[in-house]
């Protein structure tokens, strides 16, 4: 496989092979090391050229992958699990040289997108149809699904690896093409895992990754021969897919933005409670869709609670993600941190009380090159307290370091805040009565629900989506929810004449 050089140029992957922009003077967009701020690379930017190019390649693999045996596509999955173990630390320290998660983070990220490839190994059981015997008289009746054709994939800086593989194994199993358009702020994994494709015996042209920005997106939702799209994004974004995507004809599936909420009750283990803040909230860089943005604290807890959140936020240690003892990463772009750190400001203005602010957190000097990290993408742990509803900081999708808590004198009261939110991703309880949890759980309107839990994203088996603003389209993530959505149903109404038995009948048929 190619290694990169510490100066990377990243090319798109069509059918098979790496596949430049074309032109004299093609658009690129550039690669940075959030850690020290330099940049690392360039990747190509997708004309329409290029997305077609993809496309077709797609179209023309579909046909002889569709009919591949389930067995010989089962056997080129579990060839993938192999090398993608084999190379994972690999394609770890890449995403932390793009993203800035530590290296611990990446392996967790690649561990669950490995679970969606072992579930998508059982396809042979998984797209199992039904059969009914003498359904009427010498008539039977069984359905199948069938692959829909070329798909496509959208996904988000946060998790290069993990969202893609949310959708793609169970894409390809289930005999679909794939064109996938990652992030273009960290680019490589997604050209790392077409290469493992590759090499795991996937017939070119099934899997294509195009680079690039909205020519690229909005190709891919308009392109007459793509049958669904997969996306994971903000909410506005999300809603332009799914609006954009359908009025073309397509099946769409497009997961939103979050804000996600922790209610604490007063009979809380107060310590796991305050542990599960600080790594639902901070982990990542508090980059992510599940993150715990709002803790819910129902009095008399809140001073404990927060007491024990700002001790645990002192020992944080913050450097690059290549360090071994770094606990918590850079924001993956300059202009991201801005817009972040700008809630620090805002938070202040509209009267939230500033308990721990994260610009004032000690960074990591260097990375383990001996890289200096003053023009890295930074900001520390923040924390705010006394946040009400209508503040910035509690409105918005932060999608960073910055945890707010909110206080309310009742059960009652958390859950009618959590329900009055716009969105719906996930949310946690944290209690030791079994009963105020199974109504929490009965009673809250969001898609996934943590009991002690704080990051409630679901394992493989079953499926991954939100409620409200945080999913449009009714079809969920990976789990049986993927393989439907990946397929389309058929019925087949068969009946073998026995030839003693014949005849012209213009009547209706009915079921006797």
């Amino acid at each position: 496989m190619t290694k990169t050089s510490p100066y990377k140029h990243v090319t798109h992957w069509i059918n098979g092979a790496p596949v430049a922009t074309a032109g004299a003077a093609p658009r690129r967009g550039d690669i940075h090391d959030p850690a020290t701020g330099q940049v690392s690379g360039q990747v190509d930017f997708a004309e329409i050229t290029e997305v077609d190019q993809a496309v077709a390649a797609a179209a023309s693999a579909f046909a002889d992958w569709r009919q591949a045996s389930v067995a010989k596509r089962t056997q080129v999955l579990f060839r993938f699990r192999e090398l993608f173990n084999a190379r994972k630390d690999e394609l770890a320290s890449i995403i932390v040289s793009e993203h800035g998660k530590v290296h611990s983070d990446a392996l967790g990220e690649l561990a669950r997108g490995l679970e969606v490839v072992e579930y998508a190994c059982g396809i042979p059981q998984l797209s199992k149809g039904g059969f009914t015997e003498q359904a009427s008289t010498g008539i039977d009746v069984y359905s199948i699904r069938q692959p829909l054709g070329p798909v496509a994939i959208i996904s988000p800086f946060n998790f290069p690896a993990m969202v893609p593989m949310w959708f793609f194994p169970i894409a390809i199993a289930t005999g679909n093409s794939v064109v996938l358009k990652p992030s273009e702020k960290d680019p490589s994994a997604a050209n790392f895992l077409a290469e493992l494709w590759k090499e795991a015996g996937l017939p070119d042209g099934v899997f294509n990754v195009v680079h690039g920005d909205k020519v690229a997106v909005d190709r891919l939702l308009e392109h007459p021969d793509i049958k669904s799209v997969s996306f994971v994004g903000s909410t506005p974004i999300a809603r332009y897919v799914y609006e954009t995507g359908t009025r073309y004809g397509k099946r769409v599936q497009a997961l939103g933005g979050a804000k996600n909420h922790m209610l604490v009750l007063p009979d809380a283990d107060l310590d796991l409670t305050a542990d599960a803040a600080i790594n639902a909230g901070f982990g990542a860089a508090g980059e992510r869709c599940m993150a715990i943005s709002v803790v819910v604290a129902v009095d008399p807890v809140g001073d404990e609670l927060v007491e024990k959140i700002k001790s645990r936020i002192a020992g944080l240690k913050v450097g690059p993600g290549c360090n071994g003892d770094s606990e918590m990463g850079p924001l993956v772009t300059g202009q991201h941190r801005d817009k972040v750190t700008s809630y620090v400001e805002s938070g202040l203005a509209d009267g939230a009380e500033l308990a721990v602010d994260g610009r004032k957190h000690p960074i990591a000097a260097e990375d383990v090159n001996g890289a200096p990290t003053a023009d890295g993408f930074w900001l520390g742990p923040t924390l705010f307290d006394r946040v009400k509803p209508g503040m910035s900081v509690y409105s918005d999708e932060i999608f960073g370091p910055v945890l707010s808590v909110v206080r309310v004198d009742s059960y009652e009261e958390g859950l009618e805040l959590i329900n009055s939110n716009p969105y719906g991703n996930g949310t946690a309880i944290f209690t030791n009565d079994g009963g105020a949890a199974r109504r929490f759980q009965n009673e809250v309107e969001v898609g996934m629900v943590g009991i002690n839990v704080p990051i409630p994203v679901p394992v493989a088996y079953y499926s991954f989506g939100g409620w409200k603003a945080s999913l449009f389209g009714d079809a969920h993530a990976y789990g049986p929810d993927g393989v439907q959505f990946f397929t389309r149903g058929k019925v087949v109404t068969q009946r073998w004449l026995d030839p003693s038995h014949g005849g012209i009948n213009l009547g209706f048929p009915t079921n006797s």
